[in-house]
């Protein structure tokens, strides 16, 4: 195979298996290369991971050494995404009554929850993430944009237990918005102890439904190492329930008579 060839083929494997390490071994059948050529292609395939922002290959030496791709959205393009994130959400068009906010638009559009999902990896992608946990339905499409970068499956918290699923596990909690007491449901065999977990959510008032699905995950000793929100609301701060969460957009002011939202970058753009 030739050169350009090969560096195109190595290049979607990077891309389509993100975290996944494989020995040079492994790339030299395949492409009846050597290992000296294909270090040298991998050295080309990193230059331009970091120089367009993507991310960067990292290898090891030794007799298990080998090579895999850790995804990251540099700063310098996860903020003017965001940026341009806030202009849409901006959009009068999107209040709903009650003071909604309409994205379904953004959630059901593959390439934006792509562009999402690899802003939020990019975050936390040094964190030894073993699941992506979401509640249902809307922020599914996030979760699974987020797990295709970070390598690792997706787990699906419900409101109610299904059959197909076997045996479960359930608690109670109080919604941070109504105060209302709500149910979360998650099947045992979904998740093995001790996991590493990072929770999506799409938007977030309070922090109620977090906090419930933290203290779900309290049940099969999983450790939270991250959490992730597209939205958060700024109206309720004084009385949120989560502290340590990672927010793309937040949502000022949604003012029906004015027609009028005022949305901006959330804490991502504050963290170092």
């Amino acid at each position: 195979m030739k050169r350009s060839h090969r560096l195109v083929a190595l290049t979607n494997f990077f891309l389509e298996n993100p975290r996944e390490h494989r020995q040079l071994p492994y790339f030299a059948e395949i492409y009846g290369s050597s290992k000296s050529s294909l270090s040298e292609d991998l050295d080309i395939i990193d230059n331009v991971f970091q120089q367009e922002g993507l991310g960067y290959l990292a290898r090891t030496s030794g007799a298990a050494g080998g090579v895999r791709y850790i995804p990251e959205f540099s700063m310098e393009k996860s903020v003017p995404y965001i940026n341009d994130l806030c202009r849409k959400l901006e959009d009068p068009a999107r209040i709903l009554p009650g003071g909604y906010l309409y994205m379904s638009d953004i959630l059901g559009d593959p390439r934006e929850t792509r562009e999402i999902g690899r802003v939020f990896a990019s975050r936390f992608s040094n964190l030894d993430i073993d699941v992506v946990v979401t509640v249902a339905t809307k922020g599914i499409p996030l979760a699974y944009a987020v797990a295709s970068f970070l390598g690792v499956p997706v787990v699906i918290v419900r409101r109610d237990p299904k059959v197909t699923e076997g045996s479960s596990v359930s608690i109670n909690y109080v919604s941070g918005s109504s105060r209302k007491i709500q149910t979360m449901v998650l099947p045992k065999r979904s998740l093995p102890e001790g996991s590493n977990v990072c929770i999506i959510d799409d938007f977030m008032k309070a922090g109620g439904t977090v906090t419930g699905m933290v203290s779900l995950l309290e049940e099969f000793q999983a450790n939270v190492r991250a959490i992730g929100v597209l939205a958060e609301a700024d109206d309720e701060e004084d009385e949120r329930m989560v502290e340590e969460y990672t927010s793309l957009v937040k949502i000022s002011n949604v003012d029906i008579k004015q027609n009028y939202i005022e949305v901006h970058p959330g804490n991502f753009t504050e963290e170092r």
